[in-house]
């Protein structure tokens, strides 16, 4: 039996695609808890219009990405901190507060997508990695300098 997926099923497909499956399988689980529907032509024409849109909708979606992350590239972002009369710094430079740093700077990177394998400790410059969706990744320069 042919149907098309309404949304993404692990180990099946994705949204919109036409799947040829077993009607028991169809009939019995899919199409009763709406994760898809019979394939007929009128339904296949929207399916089509839909993953055409998505596609899109996706293409845009990296352009963007992708423009952001070629603009942080290669940005050298300035942390002030206090430090002791040894140079030894009163807080560690974690994920949290390079995000703010980048925030300040107008550029939205959440803390989870910076990659850091521990706290920054001593004053610096460190080069330290983002990661964002499509497997897109761009590296900056976190500078810590001592407070005045």
């Amino acid at each position: 039996m042919r149907v098309i997926l309404i949304k993404d099923i692990e180990k099946l497909g994705r949204k919109y695609e036409v799947k040829e499956i077993s009607s028991g399988y169809a009939r019995n689980y899919l199409i009763p808890k709406k994760l898809a529907v019979p394939a007929t032509d009128k339904l296949l024409k929207w399916a089509e219009t839909k993953r055409e849109e998505q596609e899109k909708k996706a293409e845009e979606k990296l352009k963007k990405i992708s423009s952001s992350v070629l603009e942080i590239d290669g940005l050298e972002v300035e942390i002030l901190v206090k430090v002791g009369e040894e140079k030894q710094l009163f807080e560690k430079i974690n994920q949290q507060k390079i995000s703010d740093a980048l925030k300040e700077l107008g550029y939205n990177v959440k803390k989870t997508q910076i990659e850091l394998e521990e706290p920054l400790q001593e004053i610096g410059e460190f080069p330290v990695k983002l990661k964002f969706p499509d497997k897109l990744e761009a590296e900056i320069k976190v500078i810590i300098v001592a407070e005045k």
